[in-house]
């Protein structure tokens, strides 16, 4: 019987930094991401809530479900890709995500991330967004990358603002009336900076039909 890997080969994406490792989470990888997972970071607003629950393993559950959503919903239309990033001892440092939830329509690309406190303020944020990036305008071609953070996200804005990216506008979130600040960056800005060129990217070649696109190399 064929392996996940074989059937589903974006689980063979593995990026590669300076100092830490992604690879695409697998199921398998739920209970450590849940056990680092840190207090302070802002789950989805609307996901599923249960009563009974104490607060970690409701954390918990809204952290699985959403990994189950991501590749149970999965199309190359519309996706959501999770990376586990490890360091050199495979210890689970953070979670970053890369979406591209228009991305046949549009090829842009949306990110998100968490580290947990002890690898924050070290320039790892930013070596992982780096890393997705060059997945991103290299491998995937996308055309442009959007992120946004409420005004008081200092560092997500920060590494977005390092890497490039142009504020566009702002918007209120309805659930805290936080405003949220949303940026751009181009591909052309991106492949003239050269920020990707130390990147590592594995796996990607089995993983294009899944993102509807095609080696050109073959």
């Amino acid at each position: 019987m064929a392996g996940v890997g074989e059937v589903w080969p974006v689980h063979g994406l593995a990026l590669r930094t300076t100092d830490v490792e992604l690879r695409v989470m697998t199921e398998a990888d739920l209970d450590a991401v849940c056990r680092a997972l840190p207090a302070d970071v802002e789950l989805d607003p609307a996901a599923t809530t249960y009563e009974g629950l104490d607060e970690r393993s409701g954390r918990s559950a809204i952290v699985a479900q959403g990994y189950w959503r991501a590749f149970g919903t999965w199309s190359p239309e519309t996706w959501a890709l999770p990376f586990v990033v490890r360091d050199g001892g495979g210890v689970v440092l953070g979670v970053q995500w890369l979406e591209g939830p228009q991305f046949r329509t549009d090829r842009v690309v949306d990110s998100s991330s968490w580290l947990v406190p002890e690898a924050r303020g070290s320039g790892l944020g930013k070596q992982m967004r780096t890393a997705v990036l060059e997945l991103a305008f290299g491998r995937l071609g996308a055309v442009a990358a959007v992120s946004s953070a409420v005004l008081a996200n200092a560092a997500s804005l920060g590494v977005s603002r390092s890497l490039g990216y142009r504020e566009t506008h702002t918007s209120v979130l309805e659930h805290s009336s936080e405003i949220l600040q949303h940026l751009r960056l181009e591909r052309s800005a991106w492949r003239a900076s050269g920020r990707g060129r130390a990147i590592e990217v594995s796996g990607a070649e089995a993983a294009l039909p899944f993102f509807g696109l095609r080696d050109e190399r073959a």
